[in-house]
């Protein structure tokens, strides 16, 4: 039986007071929540403030990013043995506006992920076409591209990391994939996976294309949807417990 993932991605946002509040509002929330691993994926200057409100709780810690290298003279990058050193779980990596703001490519995301699984951090690795990929008929061969970066560098571990499919054009749009079409692509990835290693229905793949209060519970009943990254709705704690509430380990 697999445990849903809902995952909390605050992306640039918060602040001292803020995150205090937020964060003690969804713990008093998962008292009465069952059913679903939960995590949130805050800014790196408040890793330590959220470690401690978290510490001993059902809240998993998470980071947004994470280097690809070690240590070194890499201004401004935190490593993955940092992020360990705070407690954090989970790195997103490859997000889409890492992607499109950093250029980040399908290599250097590669690379974030072994790094984080080398680290023992379960990297959240992200895949999402754009709407001119999607209207040119080309969805599945960019997210099978990135995934398959990510599978050729990581093979060995590659069943200890989990997927996030964010169609690009859906990302803080408003706009959602319709459950069909999240499905679609959902099933494909966990094809390709399959493809790549016998112990794929481990992997979870979660949806990251403005799933909210009101849409979740039917994205979430899809067979191969396994949670949810959470944009602006991890910021609101009653929607964000509402998403939590929908998701039912299998």
């Amino acid at each position: 039986m697999k445990t849903p993932l809902i995952a909390g991605n605050w992306k640039m946002n918060g602040g001292v007071e803020a995150n205090d509040a937020l964060v003690r509002a969804v713990l008093g929330g998962l008292q009465a929540s069952g059913g679903a691993e939960v995590a949130v994926c805050v800014p790196a200057p408040y890793l330590a403030q959220v470690q401690t409100l978290t510490a001993g709780t059902p809240l998993a810690l998470g980071a947004q990013d994470v280097s690809a290298h070690d240590k070194g003279a890499y201004t401004g990058e935190v490593s993955a043995a940092m992020l360990r050193e705070f407690g954090v779980r989970y790195a997103i990596v490859g997000h889409s506006e890492r992607r499109q703001y950093h250029g980040e490519s399908d290599a250097l995301v590669a690379e974030k992920a072994r790094a984080a699984l080398a680290a023992g951090i379960t990297p959240i690795v992200c895949v999402g076409e754009t709407l001119a990929e999607r209207e040119a008929g080309r969805t599945e061969e960019v997210v099978k591209r990135q995934l398959a970066a990510v599978i050729h560098l990581n093979g060995h571990c590659i069943s200890e990391i989990v997927v996030a499919y964010e169609p690009v054009w859906a990302i803080g749009t408003g706009q959602t994939a319709t459950p069909e079409q999240a499905q679609a692509v959902h099933a494909v990835l966990r094809a390709q996976l399959l493809a790549a290693t016998a112990q794929a229905a481990r992997v979870k793949i979660l949806y990251g294309g403005s799933m909210n209060a009101a849409n979740a519970a039917e994205l979430l009943a899809r067979p191969d949807i396994d949670g949810g990254l959470i944009g602006g709705a991890s910021l609101k704690p009653a929607d964000f417990l509402t998403i939590v509430g929908a998701a039912r380990a299998d």
